[in-house]
């Protein structure tokens, strides 16, 4: 492995490109168009919504064999955070011979494309959807195409490609051989450089002549060093906050981690009774971790973003983050989830259900981040539902999302949790509610009991997404829904 200072270096068709002398905030989308002139890849919200910029970015797999990939949204991702990667865009999948990628000439042949716009990022979802699963159902065709917007040719030729361009199943893998070699030379370091004093010194991908830094370490150690040297350090996992604050509000943060290189930051720990989730674990990853114990839980997951925003967007990014309608925190609380926090050696675990303190605020100390993200697995007969209420099905904004547990004792409600978003500055427990439900029959539940447990447990407010009133209706009715449902169920 070699190392360049002050340089991203990433792999691009078989190249390594050495970005020198960039800002720390340039994102991939701007690097790509303005520097290495692939203006195949368009801008068109620069907010990770629309899906005209659209790339894949690949990492060596566990064996160094070959490369996995993932869609991104490049408008959003910051160019540092490429370092040691590989990038494809719509303009990689033109063959040597001068021929289309079979995902490409499907749409030609479906007339899947008109004003064109958008067509180079519909292109690339579908393509990397065809890298790992070559038979394609319809629902897993629309959900990889769910952060794709097309204003004027509609979705059906563009399905209809897809399953044409899988019929030969020949060709779909993009040719990546030459790659890998030259992401195994670029490969960052696993271990922390150190002074001779034996001190961690976390060396910068970027450093700016202020002083400012774009720093990318691979171990915890580093991570936690760093920041209790630089507790202002802005923490950057999946870029879904903090490519909007660049792109939207101009932030220029003096320091910022990238947490994307950190194994143990990535890893899922499986015990009999809990998951230990890392912090830089992705949303796709954790949708598919909860799949079969909470299908409730995976299907807010499935409505979170799109897949190039869940692809990178990070469980712990979303509770740090604290929106008011953050979806993962309802279904977490609901689970009794905790967090292990860390501030340089030292560790302590907090129960989700306490970590906000107001909106956008949290218990938090200076130099102290989410290391891990505890979720105990499903009990002996209890009861998960959850579900979010939003104007649009994929890629909205909640007007709020519920979620309770509970189990069934001689026909009694017991053990209730039952958390909400859109309700209060912060995600939070509904615990007068929880003591409404509490040791009642599903049938003793009585809308008017709910109703003033909610009166007297939130602030009324009308919203952009709703009004106070369809808030508090929907919150009433999603609990005798979950209640009454899962009885029949379990009964």
């Amino acid at each position: 492995m070699t190392q360049v200072t002050n340089t991203v270096r990433f792999v691009l068709d078989g190249q390594i490109v050495e970005a020198q002398g960039v800002r720390r905030t340039t994102t991939v989308l701007d690097y790509l168009r303005e520097q290495l002139h692939r203006k195949g890849t368009k801008e068109g919200c620069a907010e990770g919504d629309c899906g005209a910029c659209v790339v894949m970015v690949g990492e060596l797999n566990a064996a160094g064999t070959g490369v996995n990939y993932v869609p991104v949204n490049s408008c959003i991702q910051l160019l540092p955070a490429l370092d040691g990667k590989s990038v494809k865009t719509v303009e990689s999948l033109k063959k040597a011979d001068g021929s289309l990628h079979p995902v490409q000439e499907a749409m030609v042949g479906c007339h899947g494309s008109q004003c064109g716009f958008c067509t180079p990022g519909i292109v690339m979802s579908l393509v990397n959807l065809v890298q790992t699963n070559t038979s394609p159902k319809r629902q897993e065709i629309t959900d990889a195409l769910s952060g794709n917007l097309c204003r004027c040719t509609g979705y059906t030729p563009i399905i209809d490609a897809t399953v044409k361009a899988c019929e030969k199943k020949t060709a779909l893998k993009v040719d990546d051989s030459a790659d890998v070699p030259l992401l195994q030379e670029i490969k960052r370091a696993a271990t922390p450089t150190l002074s001779l004093d034996g001190d961690i010194i976390v060396q910068p991908v970027v450093r700016t002549k202020k002083g400012n830094e774009f720093v990318s370490p691979a171990t915890l150690a580093e991570v936690a060093d760093y920041l209790v040297k630089h507790p202002t350090t802005t923490l950057l996992a999946g870029s879904t906050e903090v490519g909007l604050q660049v792109n939207k509000q101009f932030s220029r943060p003096d320091h910022i981690m990238y947490l994307g290189n950190v194994q143990e930051l990535r890893q899922v720990a499986d015990t009999p009774k809990a998951w230990r989730i890392g912090a830089a674990v992705s949303l796709t990853q954790v949708e598919t971790l909860v799949a079969h114990a909470y299908p409730d839980f995976a299907e807010v997951l499935r409505r979170f973003g799109s897949p190039p925003i869940r692809s990178t967007a990070t469980l712990a990014g979303n509770i740090a983050n604290g929106s008011p309608i953050g979806d993962t925190m309802p279904c977490l609380m609901a689970l009794g989830a905790s967090l292990v926090l860390r501030r340089g050696d030292k560790t302590r675990t907090m129960a989700l259900d306490q970590f906000y303190t107001g909106q956008k605020q949290n218990v938090l100390q200076a130099g102290e981040f989410i290391e891990a993200i505890e979720l105990p697995k499903p009990a002996a007969g209890a009861v998960f539902r959850a579900h979010k209420v939003s104007k649009r099905f994929e890629q909205d904004i909640s007007a709020t999302c519920a979620a309770i547990s509970y189990s069934l004792k001689d026909g009694k409600l017991s053990g209730v949790k039952l958390a909400y978003n859109g309700l209060a500055p912060s995600p939070c427990r509904a615990p007068k509610l929880e003591a409404v439900l509490e040791g009642k029959t599903p049938a003793g539940v009585s809308a008017a009991e709910l109703d003033a447990a909610i009166a007297a447990s939130f602030v009324a407010r009308d919203g952009l997404r709703a009004t106070w009133a369809y808030r508090s209706l929907v919150a009433r009715n999603l609990v005798l829904d979950f209640i009454e449902e899962q009885t029949s169920e379990v009964a």
